[in-house]
């Protein structure tokens, strides 16, 4: 299963044309199956400027495959080891929320396409797959 996080929707849904949106754009146009993270549907939310927009952001999301956590608190529990792990490491991951998407793609055995360095820093610590861009 192909997850996106919000880092992609968020430049998406601006019309940015970045290798992630690009990426995007292509498994829309081929029809390939891919879901969001429940988490990554609040932060899009979040970030709306204006109730119109809100409104807009909504029906999206509303539409879209979401991905919920498979055990709330195994899901949680997991996402707080990859934090503490990469800290103890010496890896700095700046979001929590980013351990949890993380979590979340690899209890499904998903590929995550994302535009942030903290995955690429989790990656150092958890086999998590991600869909490497040029």
């Amino acid at each position: 299963m192909i997850v996106v996080d919000t880092s992609v929707l968020v430049d998406f849904l601006r019309g940015g044309l970045t290798p992630a949106t690009k990426a995007l754009h292509e498994l829309e146009e081929r029809d390939t199956p891919f879901a969001i993270p429940l988490i990554c549907c609040q932060e899009v939310l979040q970030g709306a400027r204006d109730e119109r927009e809100w409104k807009l952001l909504d029906e999206f999301l509303s539409t879209q495959r979401t991905l919920p956590p498979t055990d709330r608190w195994e899901t949680h529990q997991g996402a707080a080891r990859i934090f503490f792990d990469c800290r103890r490491r010496g890896v700095t991951v700046r979001s929590s929320v980013d351990c949890l998407i993380a979590q979340q793609v690899l209890e499904v055995d998903g590929v995550l396409l994302h535009d942030d360095v903290d995955f690429d820093r989790i990656v150092e610590v958890r086999p998590l797959r991600v869909i490497h861009l040029k």
